[in-house]
């Protein structure tokens, strides 16, 4: 099956069918965080860095870098945070951005293979963003909606979906390096929301055989307890067949949901990443005292 191949001077992930779910942090983005967006734009990045050094050590295997603030230059500030963020941890980037001299500029700093964020349908976009793409055998993250606008109807999303991933091969980028977002709607606004992710994210698998990935804290918008709504919607996306997505690791609730959803999908071998993360650590030491009899003891007793 596909995998998506993404680096950092140092570092590969792997985004794939079968493989734990990768966890892209999506914290470096001022939209909605005002202080980090006056921060950032009077040259500020030290926001920037800690929130970078936090999401990997939450478990965050890449990280989505975003600079769009209103009125400032975005292309020079997009640099200065990649840079800023690549000076401090080894794991690959997503570069985020909807104005395509910024994807430009940031591009040619990168060190690595990045995850280019984003590209529609719409032809102009096309146009301009795949051939750069193409040119630095970069990945690009395919966003479902076209000239058209975001359709409610997941088979219209699926038809923009196709048209990218035909488009990017006729500049040579080969379906491996597309990530498609289907495109995660409110489930408060609208109550299909879900199920339409879940079915999109099943044809994108086994129809284009690409990979996905999705803003999920989308899904969540404006309802209570959102957290636990968010991690519910990605465990069920990944027994759909997501790959990735753009989250925030520093939520508990999103997170766990995730490795369980990993360990019960046959993608945590041994479900070692999952008993790492969760042993108790009185446990080894209990373990070691009392050897295979206390083993059997407590494997009995929970058979009964």
């Amino acid at each position: 099956m596909t995998d998506t191949i993404i680096s950092s001077a140092t570092k590969e992930v792997a985004i794939g069918f079968g493989r734990p779910f990768v966890m892209i942090g999506e914290r470096i983005n001022p939209t909605g965080r005002k202080l980090l967006a006056e921060e950032m734009k009077n040259g500020d990045f030290s926001r920037v860095v800690s929130d970078a050094i936090a999401q990997v050590e939450a478990g965050a295997q890449m990280l989505d870098v975003n600079a769009g603030i209103p009125l400032a230059d975005e292309p020079a500030l997009l640099v200065r945070a990649i840079q800023e963020v690549q000076a401090v941890t080894d794991v690959p980037i997503a570069i985020d951005s909807s104005i395509v001299e910024a994807l430009e500029a940031a591009i040619e700093i990168y060190e690595g293979k990045p995850l280019i964020n984003s590209v529609t349908g719409e032809e102009e976009v096309l146009e301009r963003v795949l051939p750069f793409v193409a040119k630095h055998g970069a990945a690009v993250v395919a966003i479902s909606n076209d000239e058209t606008g975001i359709s409610e109807d997941p088979n219209v999303r699926f038809e923009v979906a196709k048209k990218i991933v035909n488009r990017a091969a006729d500049f040579g980028i080969p379906a491996a390096d597309v990530v498609v977002d289907p495109l995660v709607m409110p489930i408060g606004a609208m109550g299909t929301a879900g199920r339409q992710v879940f079915e999109l994210v099943g044809r994108l698998r086994d129809e284009l055989k690409v990979n996905t990935t999705c803003g999920a804290s989308n899904v969540s918008f404006g309802l209570p307890n959102r957290h636990n709504i968010t991690g519910t919607f990605l465990a069920m996306s990944i027994g759909a067949g997501m790959t990735s997505a753009i989250m925030n690791p520093l939520h508990g609730e999103v997170k766990t949901a995730i490795m369980a959803a990993d360990v019960l999908n046959g993608q945590d071998e041994n479900c070692a990443a999952w008993i790492a993360a969760n042993r108790d650590p009185g446990e080894a030491g209990e373990g070691a005292r009392g050897g295979r009899r206390g083993g059997r003891r407590r494997a009995a007793a929970a058979g009964s």
